[in-house]
């Protein structure tokens, strides 16, 4: 799809601010190149300009208005609507040296005052504020009197009534277009359609801003679709079998369903299992939530059974999949909630399984809703939409991106459809017999009666009803139960029965299945695929934990390292590093801190930071090993060991009483890990690689010349100067 600007403004990025932008993006944020648009979005921010920025999760939309907010003079002020998203996004800004604070309702009245006054000093570079602060005339005098470098508005497709997370606090930001007419604005969300987008650019009064319109596409997620037999079963084979659920490298994922029961019943059930699976609804109280929410992003492995209340605004990279357990509202709604995985970039599954009785519910739900009619009329083409998208039999990236005004090529082949494409069947004959059983009927009857009537079955009701008089009676007996209720769910997705408002579950033949009745129209449906044996689902389970998931004892050690490092200091693991940083040390197997650096994702002040705790990981303490998995094995046994439960203790580490030997820069290393696991602390606090590798190259014969080294301040020489100056000599004599 490309990027839709204005035609009247240059597209090109200036070079001069380009180059600037570059700088930071490499050294504050780890990256080596921007990815389209992100350029064009950052520089024309940076002149001054307004913009409304489309991109989908993982796009990288919050470095669009970050380096933009380095770059210009004053603080940027992004409205963020979740406290959760704040949180994760400062202390992701604050790891990498960037002067970010946030204000919301977690702050004490001495905190926020505090910011308050940071913010109208300009000493900070980002400020996260919520709408509803915003908007309170103190906040917007406070800004009056502060450096404003510009205004992000996330999650923008808040301010439309006709999006899937209407707000109406968002409708009151436009007047910062009234009472900033000079600081640049920037709209960001990852879904709107024609309509959404207009009424961001009407509310916002972005007539004027230059529009970025990113592809859609996901291409590292897999969609996948199935149908509902026994989905708590079908949900644990999934992950068991895909995610490594139950064991230490276990995925994180998120489980969507539409009721808070569902959601508990669920969450227990895949905890009896052995699972790390947390509830989270609207119906918990505050602590509970928060505890679920703190868990989900400061932990590795653990899954979250959620409402929709769940979601919006987590910053979690590497969420591996999505599942729903039941139908969501909107092909928007969908988009957004299966976007939440693999934010990272690497392959992620958007996993649903559905059934008629999700479509009978659904259908329902709108029949009820006391909204407008015109809304009513909306919201039920978004979930016609949606049922068609579960009942394709074409590739599903197409069909979502073809909702959403994109037109793909071809086939993904990373889809369920283009894997196993679906086989299907002439079922006008079926149809036509179905449909006349319920005009028959009298519209009264959900699926078990009218299955019984096709069947020919004398049930106590049929009889007493007279059903079995009628000419449909007995003459759908060559089908199933099963596959009947696959046409009755196929027939209601498509349209041709709907089912009725008082909530019986009653099936109802619509205009639109008066062509099949009448034989001028022919219907080809899925064929119902038979579901797999409890011996297949066992054998399917029984594969080596975390293999479909790239199992790699390297990976995971440096994931052991990350969080263990997070837990220390109180912050998300990914604010260390994301998952595709690791993966990419795993493949770089980079030797020195230079080499570390060019890593994509390692920036100065993590290279700093970090840097030489993840190459005692990298490199080990062996010159012997001679793979990426035998270094992680090798050289770090303690990481290795409390990843799978066993006691650091039980691990065999150089004891301070026995001189190391060796080179002195196996000398210097060995002592320092000794040291590290005797103090309980991460070696690079000790003294980093660098220092060594000085020490090593300098040979300082004095307390004098060791205080030269970079590195070596005048604490740590009082701790270690007379142990380091002794093996430089020993080293010297050997």
């Amino acid at each position: 799809m490309g990027v839709t600007v204005a035609a009247s403004l240059p597209t090109l990025p200036d070079p001069a601010l380009l180059g600037e932008a570059q700088n930071i993006l490499k050294t504050v944020f780890g990256y080596d190149a921007f990815r389209a648009p992100q350029d064009g979005i950052v520089t024309h921010l940076a002149a001054g300009g307004n913009a409304l920025v489309l991109m989908p999760t993982g796009g990288g939309k919050s470095l669009c208005y970050q380096i933009p907010s380095l770059l210009r003079r004053g603080v940027g002020v992004v409205v963020s609507p979740l406290i959760a998203l704040m949180k994760d996004q400062v202390d992701a800004l604050r790891e990498n040296g960037v002067r970010a604070e946030y204000l919301n309702s977690s702050l004490s009245g001495p905190q926020a005052r505090e910011v308050e006054r940071s913010l109208e000093r300009g000493d900070l570079d980002l400020v996260y504020v919520a709408p509803e602060r915003l908007l309170q005339p103190y906040m917007l005098d406070l800004l009056e009197r502060s450096p404003v470098a510009l205004f992000a508005i996330d999650e923008a497709h808040c301010v439309s009534q006709w999006g899937h997370d209407f707000r109406p606090e968002y409708q009151g930001l436009g007047v910062l277009a009234e009472r900033f007419p000079q600081v640049p604005r920037a709209a960001l969300t990852a879904t709107a359609d024609d309509r959404t987008r207009a009424d961001i650019v009407r509310v916002l009064a972005l007539e004027d801003a230059r529009q970025f319109l990113s592809s859609f596409d996901r291409p590292n997620i897999q969609y996948r679709v199935g149908h509902k037999a026994s989905p708590k079963t079908q949900l644990l084979d999934f992950i068991r079998a895909e995610h490594a659920a139950g064991t230490p490298e276990a995925d994180a994922g998120i489980v969507y369903c539409l009721s808070r029961k569902s959601v508990e019943e669920t969450a227990q059930w895949l905890t009896a299992q052995g699972i790390q699976a947390l509830p989270y609804h609207a119906g918990l109280t505050v602590r509970e939530r928060e505890y679920a929410q703190e868990r989900f992003i400061r932990e590795e492995g653990v899954i979250v059974v959620a409402t929709v209340a769940f979601g919006m605004g987590i910053d979690k990279p590497n969420v591996r999949f999505v599942a729903h357990l039941d139908l969501p509202k909107s092909m928007e709604g969908y988009y957004q909630e299966t976007g939440r995985a693999g934010r990272d970039g690497l392959p992620a599954t958007a996993w649903m399984v559905y059934g008629l009785s999700d479509v009978v519910n659904m259908r329902r739900m709108l029949a009820q809703s006391a909204a407008p009619e015109h809304i009513r009329r909306m919201e039920s083409q978004k979930l016609d939409a949606l049922l068609a998208y579960c009942e394709t039999p074409r590739c599903r990236r197409q069909t979502l991106l073809s909702y959403f005004g994109e037109t793909y090529p071809q086939p993904c082949g990373n889809c369920d459809t283009c894997r196993t494409p679906p086989e299907t069947w002439d079922a006008t004959r079926a149809a036509q017999m179905v449909l006349s059983a319920v005009v028959r009927t009298g519209n009264r009857f959900g699926a078990g009666h009218l299955i019984d009537v096709l069947h020919g079955n004398e049930t106590e009701r049929v009889l007493g009803l007279g059903h079995h008089a009628l000419p449909t009676f007995g003459v759908g007996k060559d089908l199933s139960d099963k596959q009947w209720k696959g046409v009755l769910r196929q027939l209601a997705a498509l349209g041709y029965l709907t089912t009725d408002a008082e909530g019986h579950g009653s099936l109802i033949a619509t205009q639109q299945a008066r062509a099949v009745l009448k034989g001028e129209e022919t219907l080809r449906l899925r064929t119902e695929a038979e579901p797999p044996s409890r011996e297949e689902r066992r054998q399917k389970r029984s594969g080596k934990p975390g293999a479909a998931s790239g199992y790699d004892p390297l990976f995971e050690a440096l994931r052991a390292l990350r969080l263990r490092l997070a837990k220390e200091q109180g912050v998300p693991p990914y604010v260390i590093f994301h998952d595709a940083t690791l993966r990419e040390m795993t493949e770089a197997q980079p030797q020195t801190l230079a080499q570390l650096g060019a890593v994509s994702g390692v920036g100065g002040r993590k290279l700093e930071a970090y840097g030489a705790a993840f190459l005692e990981v990298l490199t080990g303490e062996h010159a012997a090993c001679v793979s990426p998995v035998q270094k992680g094995q090798a050289g770090n046994a303690a990481v290795l060991g409390i990843l799978k439960g066993r006691p650091e203790a039980a691990v065999p580490s150089p004891s301070r009483a026995a001189p190391p030997t060796g080179t002195l820069s196996e000398r210097l290393r060995a002592w320092r890990l000794a040291l590290a696991r005797e103090i309980d602390k991460p070696a690079f606090t000790i003294l980093s690689n660098a220092v060594l590798d000085a020490i090593v190259s300098h040979r300082p014969q004095n307390e004098d010349e060791l205080l030269t080294v970079p590195g070596m301040g005048q604490k740590k020489m009082e701790n270690y100067g007379a142990e380091i100056l002794r093996m430089v000599q020993e080293a010297g004599n050997a």
